[in-house]
């Protein structure tokens, strides 16, 4: 731990603590097995057809709704509403909670979203097209599927939280902006503990494949586990997944008094605004996002040992997040930077929860998963200790830094620590 680490000195109450963790992913239905697939290179990208866009290539999630979800419920309810659901209920599972006494009013449920109700809105439509668009046959259950809140609340009707719970929509940031949420409202005492990550059920939409084709930004590979590639002079776009990382964050006060076994530390956060572009994003504003969440932690650039990137295989945005991270790491010979999303695709909403999920066991085998299918680095995203194709082992782990970024110009960063 570095000495410059304010937050150590905190009082237990105000540290905030990962205790477990549930995912559903392109490569796998839990952390294990989504590690797994990192260090081994397998990517789980595959072929994919939607209608009106035809064939393309996405990351699918394949767990079984029904563990946790009657049919009906889950015909009634989303997809997002499904994939929160697994996700919330194994990190319940695996943290060792007796949860059928945890005092369900002191639990706060804060996913995050990069959009939702686009599936459902398109399914009726698609539906009634067929009735002559006559919208009595339009289902009564469209209002509650796509109101704001529903991952969230999908999730807190299906495991009794009488406590707060809503959606939070921050674009490609909202895995990060979940967790953030979570911790702030354990520091302010508005629940005892969060259910906090982000969802994604964007490959059910047509309308993003659609925007992100018009937009000459949705990737083409003969081979589609070498589609996702950051930083390679020949990527083409993003690979659209659907997803779900849910953590248990308490405070730390709380974890010990239950013996609890301790993922990571919430050590600092930080979102701020580009300003500057409904797309492309700010450099600028990047850096300053990175730079105010290790100031708020009282740490050196030189203090973090992996940074998981954002880079999602575009032209414009990998270049101008590397250019970011240079100007923030620059001198900095023991960080070392890696890609998940080279791996699974794009999860939108779930995207940066699912890449945190895949570094932490860094902390315990000190490897730094690679960056895969980069095969001729474009000079513009180079970055000395950029790990491509293999793992790297390293000295030591104590800090990892993860970026989220998303559309309208919104940034994220979450930095955590072994306790």
């Amino acid at each position: 731990m570095s000495a410059r680490d304010t937050t150590a000195n905190l009082p237990d109450e105000q540290r905030i603590v990962m205790t477990s963790v549930g995912l559903t992913s392109p490569n796998g239905n839990d952390f294990e097995s989504l590690r797994e697939s990192l260090l081994a290179g397998r990517s789980g990208v595959q072929p994919y057809e939607i209608r009106y866009v035809g064939q393309t290539l996405a990351g699918i999630c394949d767990f079984p709704a029904t563990e946790y979800q009657s049919r009906k419920d889950a015909r009634r309810g989303t997809r997002a509403g499904s994939v929160g659901i697994w996700a919330a209920n194994e990190a319940i599972r695996r943290s060792g909670l007796d949860w059928q006494n945890v005092d369900k009013s002191q639990v706060g449920v804060y996913i995050g979203v990069t959009e939702h109700g686009n599936v459902e809105t398109e399914n009726e439509i698609y539906l009634i097209k067929g009735f002559d668009y006559d919208t009595s046959v339009w289902s009564h259950h469209h209002n509650p599927r796509t109101v704001a809140n529903n991952p969230a609340g999908e999730v807190a009707l299906n495991l009794g939280v009488t406590g707060p719970h809503y959606t939070i929509g921050a674009a490609c940031a909202a895995g990060n902006a979940g967790i953030i949420q979570g911790a702030q409202m354990l520091r302010l005492g508005e629940c005892d503990l969060a259910i906090a990550g982000g969802v994604s059920e964007s490959i059910h939409t047509f309308g993003i494949f659609a925007s992100f084709k018009s937009q000459g930004a949705l990737a083409t590979h003969e081979d589609p586990t070498k589609a996702c590639r950051p930083f390679d002079v020949d990527r083409n776009g993003i690979v659209v997944s659907e997803g779900a990382c849910i953590y248990l964050l308490e405070r730390l006060s709380d974890a010990k008094k239950r013996g609890a076994e301790i993922l990571a530390e919430v050590v600092s956060y930080a979102i701020n605004t580009d300003a500057t572009d409904f797309v492309l994003p700010n450099p600028e504003r990047q850096a300053q996002c990175i730079e105010l969440a290790l100031k708020r932690a009282g740490l050196n650039a030189s203090d973090i040992d992996i940074v998981s990137t954002h880079a999602t295989g575009t032209n414009s945005g990998d270049a101008q997040e590397c250019q970011a991270l240079r100007t923030v790491f620059a001198n900095c010979p023991n960080t070392f930077f890696n890609n998940t999303k080279s791996f699974i695709g794009h999860a939108m909403g779930a995207a940066g929860a699912l890449e945190l999920a895949g570094n932490l066991p860094s902390f315990q085998d000190r490897v730094c998963h690679a960056t895969i299918n980069l095969d001729n680095l474009d000079p513009e995203c180079a970055l000395d200790g950029l790990v491509i194709n293999e793992p790297r082992q390293l000295d030591q782990v104590t800090y990892i830094l993860n970026n989220s970024f998303g559309m309208l110009g919104i940034n994220s960063v979450v930095i955590v620590r072994p306790v």
